[in-house]
C-alpha cells in the first residue's frame, strides 16, 4: 500500500498521506514517499498548486512508535542520514515550484506541526485542528523545524512553542502567525479547494518566481535584497507569462 496518495483534478494536485491507522505519524517510509511526491509534482506542467492532507482523524500526529524505537538504536552515523531526509522532505515542500497549501483537520504534532510550518499557507478547522511541537516532553527537539519556524513566527513565539511543548487551538495558532486561515471543520474541505482554485488562475512562473524571492529575502540585507529584486523584476517581465497578462491587460483597456 503506498503511503502518499496523489491526485489531480484540473490544476489543482493533491498529496495525502495515507496512513489513517498511524494517524499519518512519521515513518521513515513515509518522508520518503512525501519528499518523492513534492518533487514529481512540482515538476508538472498541469499543475498549478498543490493541496497537502491528511488521510483519517489526524493530519500528522508526529512520529510512530516503531520510528522513535528505531531512531533510539541508531548509530550516529545512521541517525545523521536518518535526520538529513528529514530536512531534505522538509526543503522539498519550501522548493517546490508551485504555492502549497496544508489543509489540517485535526491533530499536526511534533514533525506533523513542522510539515505545516514549511508549506506555504495553512487552512485549519476551527475545532478540531491542533497544532504543537511536543518533542521536548521526550528529551528530543524539534531541531530542524526551528529554523523555519523562527523564521515564520519570530523569536519569541518560536521559544514558547518549543520549550512549552503546549498544544494549541487553531485560533491560537492563526493569533501568532502560523497558519493562513481558521474556517468551520463542516467547511475545511470546501474553502481549501476555493482557495486553491483561486490560486491556480494565477501565472505559474510568477508564483515560482515570487516563492524564490521569499525564501531568498530573509537572509539579505537590504542592499542585497533590493539588488536581487531589481535583477528579479527584470527578469519577470521577460517571460511569456508576463507578457501575455500585459497584451491582455491593454486589449481589456482599449476595449
Amino acid at each position: 500500500m503506498s503511503l502518499v496518495l496523489q491526485t489531480i483534478d484540473g490544476a489543482i494536485g493533491t498529496i495525502t498521506m495515507n496512513r489513517a491507522d498511524k494517524r499519518n505519524a512519521l515513518s521513515s517510509e513515509l518522508v520518503a514517499e512525501l519528499h518523492s511526491a513534492f518533487v514529481t509534482m512540482g515538476l508538472r506542467e498541469d499543475v498549478k498548486v498543490i493541496v497537502l492532507r491528511g488521510s483519517g482523524p489526524a493530519f500528522c500526529a508526529g512520529a510512530d512508535l516503531a520510528y522513535l524505537q528505531k531512531i533510539s538504536e541508531n548509530s550516529p552515523l545512521e541517525n545523521l542520514a536518518d535526520s538529513t531526509s528529514l530536512k531534505e522532505m522538509f526543503q522539498a515542500v519550501v522548493d517546490c515550484p508551485k504555492p502549497v497549501i496544508a489543509m489540517v483537520h485535526g491533530a499536526a504534532i511534533a514533525g506533523g506541526c513542522g510539515l505545516a510550518t514549511v508549506c506555504d499557507l495553512v487552512v485549519a478547522g476551527r475545532d478540531k485542528a491542533l497544532f504543537g511541537y511536543s518533542e521536548v516532553r521526550i528529551g528530543f527537539i524539534p531541531a530542524i523545524v526551528l529554523v523555519y519556524l523562527v523564521r515564520k513566527i519570530g523569536d519569541t513565539q518560536t521559544r514558547r512553542l518549543v520549550l512549552t511543548a503546549e498544544n494549541i487551538m487553531a485560533e491560537e495558532a492563526l493569533r501568532l502567525g502560523l497558519i493562513t486561515q481558521v474556517v468551520d471543520d463542516a467547511d475545511l474541505e470546501d474553502e481549501t479547494m476555493r482557495i486553491a482554485g483561486t490560486i491556480a488562475k494565477n501565472s505559474s512562473s510568477a508564483m515560482t518566481m515570487s516563492k524564490m524571492m521569499l525564501g531568498a529575502v530573509q537572509g539579505m540585507s537590504l542592499d542585497a535584497g533590493l539588488h536581487y529584486a531589481t535583477v528579479m523584476n527584470a527578469l519577470a517581465r521577460q517571460t511569456d507569462d508576463c507578457k501575455a497578462g500585459i497584451a491582455s491587460f491593454l486589449n481589456l483597456t482599449k476595449g
